[in-house]
């Protein structure tokens, strides 16, 4: 009789083996999509390289600031002045740049080195700038960012831990918009 148990024993563990393995196979499944649902509507924590945004971000060239994108508040397009914002390059759109806003639609704005020395900023688009304008490839050099293009707004820097901090909104004086439109006055 042991001998007619035994097969049967044998298929069972199989059988829960094969249980475990499609459970972890249908939890990745469902995960997966899950995940990147969060990540493209919630936000993320990206990597901020280079200069461009020093003193705000990266103040210590040898250490990388890390932020939070939130990509929730962006949905609408509702980027107000002197937000740091993520965004793909209208020139290479493999690649993500991060930027203050200087000047929403209808503002004129006064460019850096740009085909005009004043620009007003189109419907639909917005200005941005790195804080450390000598070392930036901004709206100075593609013009007004579309805002399409948008991914999400830096509210925080979470690493390291010695920078934790929430992001201000502001704009340099010396970079504020010489004539601001009504339809974008600041709050």
């Amino acid at each position: 009789m042991t001998n007619l148990n035994q097969p049967k024993s044998i298929l069972t563990r199989k059988n829960s083996q094969l249980m475990g393995l499609s459970s972890i196979v249908r939890n990745i499944l469902l995960g997966i999509p899950i995940g990147v649902t969060f990540v493209n509507t919630v936000g993320y924590v990206a990597r901020v390289e280079g200069i461009s945004m020093q003193p705000a971000l990266n103040p210590n060239a040898k250490e990388y600031d890390y932020v939070f994108l939130n990509c929730w508040t962006v949905h609408n397009y509702n980027i107000n002045y002197g937000e740091i914002i993520s965004f793909k390059s209208p020139k290479n759109p493999e690649q993500k740049l991060i930027k203050r806003v200087i000047g929403l639609e209808g503002d004129e704005v006064r460019t850096i080195g740009y085909h005009t020395s004043i620009l007003r900023v189109p419907e639909g688009h917005c200005w941005v700038e790195g804080d450390n304008t000598n070392h930036s490839v901004d709206s100075n050099t593609f013009g007004p960012l579309s805002l399409g293009l948008v991914i999400a707004k830096a509210t925080h820097v979470v690493w390291p831990p010695s920078r934790w901090q929430h992001l201000n909104s502001l704009i340099p004086k010396h970079r504020s918009p010489l004539r601001v439109s009504k339809q974008s006055q600041p709050a």
